[in-house]
Parts: C-alpha cells; structure tokens; sequence
C-alpha cells in the first residue's frame, strides 16, 4: 500500500512538471509551436490530476464527465490540425486516450462509487476501472512503440539500444522534431532533448496508466 501511493505521487510529480515545462515552452517559438506547447502542457496536467492517490482525494462523480469533455474538445481541436501530420496525430490519441480513462473509470463502470479508478497505485490502482481489453490493448502497445522511438533518439547513436529503438545522431540533435529522425508523428514544436524527455515522460505515465486498466 505504502510503496503504491509513493508510485502515485512520483506519477503526479512526473506529469506535473512536465507539464510545467510544456506551459513555459508556450512563450516562445512559432505559433505551431506554441500550439504544440499547449496541448502537451494540457495533457500533462490531466495526467497528473487523474494520478492522484484516492486516500488525498476523492474527486466528485461528476469530475469524471469534466474530464471526457476537455479531452473530448482537445481531440476535436487535434484533429482540426492532424490532416497536417506530425505530432498532432500524436496529441489526438493521447486525448482519445485520456477520455477512454475518463470514462473507464466513471461512476457505474468502475465499480462502487466510481472512484476504485483514481490513482495509479495506491490501493489497488486503477485496476477497478472498466476498460475494454482489446482497446486498452491497442493504446498499451502504441505507447509502447512510442516510448522505445523516443528513447531511441535520445540514446547516442552507435549503441545497439539506440538502433533497436530506431536512434540516430540526426533523431538525437532533433529530440523530438520532425522529418526522418524524429519521434512518431515527427513534432510541431520544439527540438531539444529536454522537449523529447519530457514527452517520452508523458509517453511512458500514460503506458503507466493505461496497464492499470
């Protein structure tokens, strides 16, 4: 139990600072990228809500349908700009995603009282949630490929690690930036290796999440 709530907060803390960092990306660069910014700052932040061990607090039934309906307009928003490709496709799975939990733990689908799902591993986690297996799945193996790509191009190049993940010295200078060397979907803003850690932390919080299921 103990060692469960302190995987909750070090969750919490993860998502929060990166979103943290994502807010400050969203006073400089192009507007693409400051749009980029934003959406990674939003979705680190509902992570780091949704994390929050039950025991510190207990969110109304009705935070569940807040929660659907800002990842729900975030995705809409995605998808406005996913016809462009790049990390935008990304930012619209992981907004679908966030509103998959939202309603996998909603009152009525995980279990009584609806809150056996808030946190991610304190008292049993989210595993009182009801999520289908078959899309849970899908979404574990996405963030899986996700994770291993963006590590890959934080790895010097030369390393088998870094070539088994699809690493290169161009995906390393770019971090997470588009083109050839980037992470899936390539990146709308920002190309340093601190932005790539930052969204390889959100990539591995959400397979985090979504396991507990």
């Amino acid at each position: 139990m103990h060692g469960g709530v302190l995987a909750d907060w070090l969750m919490v803390a993860l998502c929060a600072v990166s979103g943290a960092y994502c807010l400050l990306r969203t006073r400089t660069g192009t507007p693409q990228e400051r749009r980029t910014a934003r959406s990674e700052a939003l979705m680190g932040f509902g992570m780091a809500a949704m994390a929050l061990p039950a025991a510190v607090l207990t969110p109304p039934e009705w935070a569940w349908a807040v929660y659907g309906v800002v990842f729900g307009a975030a995705a809409l928003r995605a998808l406005r700009w996913a016809r462009r490709g790049g990390h935008h496709l990304h930012h619209l799975v992981g907004s679908l995603a966030m509103v998959y939990m939202a309603v996998a733990m909603a009152p009525g689908v995980a279990g009584a009282g609806g809150h056996a799902g808030h946190g991610v591993a304190a008292g049993g986690g989210m595993e009182g949630a009801g999520g289908l297996p078959l899309l849970t799945g899908v979404l574990l193996v996405y963030y899986a490929l996700y994770v291993l790509r963006s590590a890959g191009h934080l790895i010097p190049a030369g390393t088998a690690v870094a070539g088994f993940a699809g690493g290169s010295a161009e995906g390393v200078v770019r971090g997470a930036g588009g083109g050839p060397g980037g992470v899936p979907g390539g990146s709308a803003g920002g190309g340093t290796e601190l932005t790539a850690a930052c969204r390889l932390t959100m990539g591995l919080a959400m397979f985090a999440m979504l396991l507990t299921l």
